[in-house]
């Protein structure tokens, strides 16, 4: 891996750019593909939803080439050694993101940005695997910049990293793909039930006053904001 990111280093910024765009093109693909092979039902996009989706992939791309330059310029550090640490690493990824993205979920719905941001992405009642791209720009924006802010505060180990980016698309599908994959029995396990389900994020579109979690339903539960 440290090869690749020497390599990097070594590329103009145009071919950069194509590169990340293309990587977050890829994952845009391959999560429309994904929701159309679990979903069975018919549904198609409109060309706002295509415009508005390929906007966000531009940000989303935006804060790729930003935190690349940060890494370059020692701003953000990166380990690239293969340890236990990963697992660690992941972890504390994956629950200071789900409790920063929280917090700022909730706070847009709780002030004048619902209105003038976040609303847009609620247009959708019953989501679709391209809402997980129709957001304001502000909003793609603002996730973006609280993942470039925790990278800044800890060296992260780059496959702990790469592990996270996977569970946080395979999250972000699941919450928008508009039926629940996991049998009821399943989502009652010990563990699972507190994990942000396709049920979850679904009732949360349906009710904006409860479930504003991403990966679990802690902080919901903690809040009183937690809704069956």
């Amino acid at each position: 891996m440290g090869n690749v990111l020497d390599y990097l280093l070594h590329l103009p910024a145009l071919a950069l750019w194509f590169i990340f765009l293309a990587e977050n093109g890829l994952i845009t693909i391959l999560v429309l593909l994904s929701g159309k092979l679990f979903y069975k039902g018919s549904y198609s996009y409109t060309s706002r939803e295509w415009v508005i989706c390929g906007l966000t992939n531009i940000l989303n791309t935006v804060v790729t080439y930003a935190g690349f330059l940060m890494w370059k310029h020692d701003i953000i550090s990166i380990a690239t050694d293969v340890s236990w640490i990963i697992i660690l690493d992941f972890l504390f990824l994956f629950f200071a993101m789900d409790l920063l993205m929280f917090i700022f979920h909730y706070i847009i719905h709780k002030t004048f940005l619902f209105k003038d941001v976040h609303q847009l992405h609620h247009q959708s009642i019953n989501p679709t695997p391209i809402d997980l791209f129709v957001l304001h720009p502000v909003e793609a924006l603002g996730f973006g910049g609280l993942w470039l802010i925790l990278l800044m505060l800890y060296a992260f180990n780059i496959y702990a990293v790469m592990v996270y980016l996977i569970v946080n698309v395979i999250f972000g599908l699941a919450g928008h793909l508009g039926m629940e994959p996991l049998p009821e029995k399943v989502r009652g396990l010990p563990l699972v039930k507190y994990l942000g389900t396709s049920t979850f994020h679904h009732h949360h579109h349906q009710d904006i006053h409860y479930n504003f979690g991403f990966y679990t339903s802690i902080w919901d539960r903690i809040l009183s904001t937690y809704k069956k």
